[in-house]
């Protein structure tokens, strides 16, 4: 059977992984290292992965627009620091801080609300 599997272009059964678990689905993608150990080879897979899923959700839908499918990498907690740092902030130790990317209007007026939004939010959460 493992011969048949590899002349058909098939994997087969190895490790976590097991064929019979193949069915169709809209273009998932999942690549980590088991142990948790960093790598930019896991998000070189990630990517290459991500280029080669011809079939996602909204694909199809307008290909000119791209689908909002995307990698979620650990935040690259190095950086952060860094760059807060240079804001005066000191961040709590890996693990104990989150990160919000946010899609903001062009218009001034409404980016200041939005701000005062989200700051109200954040310490009616105790967040801050």
């Amino acid at each position: 059977m493992a011969t048949e599997a590899r002349d058909s272009g098939q994997v087969g059964a190895r490790g976590l992984y097991d064929p019979r678990n193949e069915h169709d689905g809209c273009g998932v993608g999942f690549v980590a290292h088991l142990k948790g150990e960093k790598s930019h080879q896991i998000v070189r897979d990630g990517l290459f992965m991500l280029e080669n899923l011809t079939h996602r959700g909204a694909v199809g839908a307008d290909p000119l627009m791209g689908d909002g499918a995307g990698i979620l990498v650990q935040i690259p907690d190095r950086f952060f620091r860094e760059e807060m740092a240079k804001q005066g902030v000191t961040l709590p130790k890996a693990g104990e801080y989150a990160v919000g990317y946010l899609f903001m209007p062009r218009d001034e007026a409404l980016i200041a609300h939005f701000k005062e939004v989200i700051s109200e939010v954040v310490a009616e959460e105790g967040q801050i």
